[in-house]
């Protein structure tokens, strides 16, 4: 005779259409959105804030302020479907089911995992480089690559055990290591940037907020096993709203410091006293990124094949992620993958929030297998990704020339007050709900 686990010791799940555990509460949610939005990549990135592309340097003003609002802003477009996803109890992916019918579903679906896939091979190079940094290059890249890509495989075959474990241990490590390099770097002086304009402010905005957006099609996957909503919700917008934030700052203000060579942002960190210490405690943080993005890689794979073990497809993203990344040493397109992030899952959040909250998201969406399409729901969609890139057409040749032969041929020429996120955001969730109103009067 077996005897059931603890309330608070259940895990995930195993096959899509089980009903999952509610045992996150607010802290442990809170944890590990705080350890998501403190990572290396937000040191460095915040030089995407500081020197926006095309655009002359921000004043330090602008650079924080673009931070604070892009983060936000971002984190609560996160929140918005992860209270879906508590509500639902359903995964990211599943959970467009009732938005999209479940065959149109596949189509975020592939998405998603690609850039999973990118991002969980980019978060073991970022470890690899970071080890390098603390150890000037006495571990092997393979070394490394492999060890960070068992850890985070581990992780993502029993998820809520890690994210209890983030909480319990990583979280007050990681709190600890920040306030440090926090008071380290504020005793030294701070170099004012010259020739400086706010006409970068709005893409600067964006840079932020497509760092946090590019959570909304994962957030689901751990918010299902949330209390609540609101609880969710909150816990999002709040850990992950801190820790970005806070994160960006420490990078800017080391940026600076370094006198604006990004490539020397690492050696800023390492050359307060003891720096090598705390810094090691971030590299090794780094592996919850990591860990995130297998996990839902294998969640996302579920809502194609539902009837397979999700640590059988953890496992096996695990490994694919980490031969991916033994070969790679640098992301130099780090900027243009960030938008085109943005540009795909900022609209879909906005149709998303829309439809679930005021049209027939909350009594009539069908997440079954057989769930009948709603091929309407793609036009918002797409209406939001084409303003995206008719605002911002990102800096890939090819893909960008494209986009600006279509901005003189529609007369549309964005100016500093335009952010391609929001208006993006705005488009797809005016569309959405001018579908919405239909519906309720055909009803």
């Amino acid at each position: 005779m077996t005897t059931a686990a603890p309330q608070d010791r259940r895990e995930a799940p195993l096959v899509l259409d089980t009903e999952p555990p509610r045992t996150l509460g607010f802290t442990d949610q809170a944890a590990f959105w705080l350890n998501l939005g403190v990572s290396l990549i937000g040191f460095s990135g915040a030089a995407y804030v500081l020197f926006p592309t095309g655009h002359p340097p921000l004043p330090i003003a602008g650079a924080l302020l673009a931070t604070v609002l892009g983060t936000v802003v971002g984190a609560a477009m996160v929140a918005g479907p992860g209270a879906i996803g508590a509500r639902t109890g359903a995964p990211a992916m599943a959970m467009l089911r009732g938005l999209f019918g479940t065959k149109l579903s596949y189509l975020p679906t592939v998405a998603n995992i690609v850039q999973c896939v990118g991002w969980g091979v980019y978060e073991l190079t970022v470890i690899a480089l970071g080890v390098s940094a603390l150890t000037h290059d006495r571990v092997p890249h393979a070394l490394v690559i492999i060890a960070a890509g068992v850890l985070s495989t581990v992780m993502a075959i029993w998820p809520l055990s890690s994210v209890r474990a983030l909480r319990k241990y990583v979280s007050v490590a990681v709190a600890i290591a920040m306030i440090y390099f926090t008071v380290q770097l504020l005793r030294q002086p701070i170099p004012t940037p010259t020739g400086t304009s706010w006409s970068g402010f709005w893409p600067a905005v964006d840079t932020t907020l497509a760092v946090s957006i590019s959570f909304v099609p994962l957030a689901a996957d751990y918010t299902r096993h949330s209390r609540s909503a609101r609880t969710a919700a909150a816990a999002t917008v709040t850990g992950y709203s801190v820790a970005q934030v806070w994160c960006y700052v420490l990078g800017l203000i080391a940026i600076l410091q370094s006198g604006g060579d990004v490539d020397k942002i690492f050696d800023t960190f390492l050359g307060v006293a003891a720096g090598w210490l705390f810094f090691a405690v971030l590299v090794l943080r780094e592996a919850d990124q990591s860990f995130a993005n297998v996990y839902s890689t294998a969640m996302s794979i579920q809502n194609l094949l539902p009837r397979l073990d999700r640590r059988i497809l953890a496992a096996g993203v695990g490994v694919v992620v980490t031969l991916l990344a033994l070969p790679v040493r640098d992301f130099s397109s780090y900027a243009n993958f960030l938008y085109l992030i943005g540009s795909v899952f900022v609209p879909l959040s906005a149709v998303l929030i829309v439809d679930y909250f005021l049209g027939r998201g909350r009594s009539a969406w069908d997440l079954a297998q057989t769930a009948p399409a709603r091929p309407l729901m793609l036009l918002p969609w797409a209406a939001g990704f084409v303003v995206y890139q008719l605002f911002n057409p990102g800096s890939i040749s090819w893909w960008a020339n494209f986009w600006t032969k279509a901005q003189d041929t529609l007369g549309v020429h964005p100016g500093w007050w335009s952010s391609a996120s929001l208006f993006s955001f705005l488009v797809a969730a005016a569309v959405t709900a001018v579908l919405v109103l239909i519906e309720r009067r055909r009803a």
